[in-house]
């Protein structure tokens, strides 16, 4: 006995939708957001063994290893920085956790203080939209086009008759090359 076409019918829509939904739940888990770990690999177990007044550089390297940075102005302050971030579509990087440890050193090379700054003392940072002028001449599309004219030539280099008037040739000429009047799209 066969069903009639309507029923038939019904039935295939259901489980075409019943499988579209499995699928679509099931790609929510699979192409979840995957952690991504960056920076140095900061745990407190490590930074808590370090003591203020007694622990060393040398103490600190072999704890944490080398630092991320150091101090732009003082190289007595180490900064190791951390993060865990995970992609977003079509935007950047989301950061999940962020942990900074700045570790203060004397002149001896004793540590002096050890500070810890996560995600909430961080500062936003706003992109300055002027821009910087630099001197020179400014070039048009034509003056860039036509001053290329005639620069390329690929026998330049094998017939050892380069814009340097190298006689040396091929491979054995050091003078190639941008800025040496040499051949720089050379095959």
């Amino acid at each position: 006995m066969r069903l009639p076409r309507q029923i038939r019918m019904t039935t295939l829509r259901h489980t075409c939708g019943a499988l579209a939904a499995v699928l679509v739940l099931s790609g929510c888990a699979v192409f979840g957001p995957t952690p991504m770990p960056r920076g140095s690999l900061v745990e407190p177990d490590d930074y808590n063994q370090l003591v203020p007044g007694t622990s060393t550089r040398s103490d600190v390297v072999d704890l944490m290893g080398s630092p991320t940075t150091k101090g732009a102005f003082d190289d007595n302050t180490w900064i190791y920085v951390s993060m865990t971030t995970h992609l977003v579509p079509m935007d950047f990087p989301h950061i999940s956790k962020q942990q900074v440890v700045v570790l203060k050193f004397g002149e001896a090379g004793t540590l002096d203080s050890i500070r810890t700054l996560n995600r909430k003392d961080a500062m936003p940072v706003a992109m300055v939209s002027t821009t910087t002028p630099t001197p020179g001449t400014k070039i048009n599309v034509f003056q860039q086009i036509l001053g290329n004219v005639g620069r390329y030539n690929p026998m330049q280099n094998l017939m050892g008759t380069g814009a340097a008037g190298g006689s040396m040739g091929g491979m054995g000429s050091y003078n190639q090359g941008p800025g040496h009047f040499g051949s720089g799209n050379s095959l």
